[in-house]
């Protein structure tokens, strides 16, 4: 019986100390494999996001604005002066010394009104030179009237003796020369005749430049300038001394501006104006275009023509000679598909595309490609002549549209035709940022 129970204690024996052992775990549960597969994640997710990262960086930002609709206007602007409608410079035909001055700068005037009177004296001279000499004339025409009456009478009494005494007496010489003196007589009396018509043409010329040594207003207006005084010596020569300048009519002005020959096209006649002048620099003046001159005015190389425009000034704030700054409106388009003039200047900038070597696991692991992605444009086949192409944004990309483009405003572009629609956000700037 001892026998039998020895044997059965050693399995219990060695029951126990195997549980004692401690048990080895599978490898996928020890610690240093869930600590490098972590480690492992931690270097995708990073190297993901630098991809990303320099993906973004190296993607182009665009500056976009949208096509809206919208008024344009085209303007031409040109510098000028201001002027009268109607300037009369007043001056004297005669040489003489200024007695009198009736009016001064400002002053109003009428016409026929006397705005300096000369010293007559001497032209009151030549008038009674002239009266004396036509006297003579006359005189003289007198005296020959006598010379035929006599001279015929004695051409009759020598026809009658010829004819009685049957053409013995007298003599055919004292007939000849009585026919001489007779005709001489009528010579005689012709430029007689003659010479009174000289002095009384002459008497004539001293009278009216005796009525001009008073200077009359030759139309109502405003005294601008004034170039004379009293005791003043008058000297006329080739041209009359310009003693005023009269503006007829300060209510109504013309304002002279210089258009450069590339802005002359879109300029005519009856189109509206505005004009600012430095004495009132907040205020624009209103006027309307009357002449578009033909030819041309060159200063510094530079080709211009004269334009008027008219100007109503009734509160007379205006001056002349005032320098003006003038708008012409040209051209006016209403509700009108407009983009901005930096949209059609625009080209996007091809960013480089990836090489075949930088292709692999990396590359597989980002979001997108690095290299630009170009297209081509949409306006490259147009058959039209005008036809121009400006960048939109579609779905984060620069894509090309053709376009047929009106005016300008320098600022503003009307679009006439194409494919471009209202609301399309056009682009105008492009900015590429550098990896890092």
């Amino acid at each position: 019986m001892g026998n039998d129970t020895a044997p059965a204690a050693e399995p219990d024996t060695d029951l126990a100390a195997l549980l004692a052992e401690p048990v080895k775990p599978i490898w996928y549960r020890r610690r240093s494999a869930l600590v490098a597969a972590a480690l492992l994640l931690l270097c995708a997710a990073g190297i993901w996001w630098w991809l990303a990262r320099l993906a973004a960086n190296a993607a182009p930002v665009y500056t976009t604005q949208p096509a809206t609709r919208g008024d344009l206007t085209l303007t031409v602007a040109a510098n000028g002066t201001i002027q009268p409608t109607r300037s009369i410079n007043i001056g004297s035909e005669l040489s003489g010394t200024v007695l009198k001055v009736n009016v001064d700068v400002n002053d109003h005037i009428v016409k026929g009104q006397v705005l300096v009177e000369l010293d007559p004296a001497k032209l009151r001279d030549q008038v009674r030179r002239s009266q004396a000499t036509l006297a003579a004339a006359l005189a003289k025409v007198n005296q020959t009237a006598a010379t035929i009456v006599e001279s015929r009478s004695t051409m009759t009494r020598l026809d009658q003796v010829a004819r009685l005494s049957g053409g013995k007496v007298p003599s055919q010489t004292e007939l000849d020369a009585a026919r001489a003196t007779l005709a001489r007589a009528l010579a005689d009396d012709a430029s007689a005749g003659a010479g009174v018509q000289d002095a009384r043409a002459a008497l004539s010329t001293d009278q009216i430049n005796l009525s001009k040594a008073s200077i009359s207003a030759p139309a109502d207006g405003v005294v601008l300038t004034r170039s004379v005084d009293p005791g003043n010596a008058v000297a006329a020569s080739l041209q009359a001394v310009t003693l005023f300048t009269v503006a007829e009519d300060l209510a109504r002005l013309r304002l002279w501006v210089y258009v450069d020959e590339a802005d002359v096209g879109a300029v005519q006649v009856g189109q509206q104006a505005t004009f600012t002048v430095s004495a009132y620099p907040t205020r624009r003046f209103p006027a309307v275009i009357t002449r578009v001159g033909f030819g041309s005015t060159i200063t510094d190389n530079v080709v211009t023509y004269l334009t008027y425009l008219d100007v109503d000034n009734g509160d007379l704030s205006l001056r002349p000679g005032m320098t003006a700054t003038a708008i012409i409106t040209a051209t006016q388009r209403r509700n009108v598909l407009l983009v901005p003039n930096t949209a059609l200047r625009f080209t996007p900038a091809s960013a480089p595309a990836a090489t075949p070597a930088s292709k692999g696991l990396l590359s597989n692991l980002a979001p997108g490609r690095i290299g630009g992605n170009t297209r081509k444009s949409a306006a490259a086949g147009a058959s039209t002549a005008t036809a121009r192409q400006l960048w939109v944004l579609r779905d984060r990309a620069a894509v090309a549209v053709a376009v047929v483009t009106g005016i300008s405003d320098g600022h503003m572009t009307e679009i006439t035709g194409g494919d471009l629609q209202a609301g399309m956000e056009v682009i105008t700037d492009q900015k590429v940022t550098a990896a890092k």
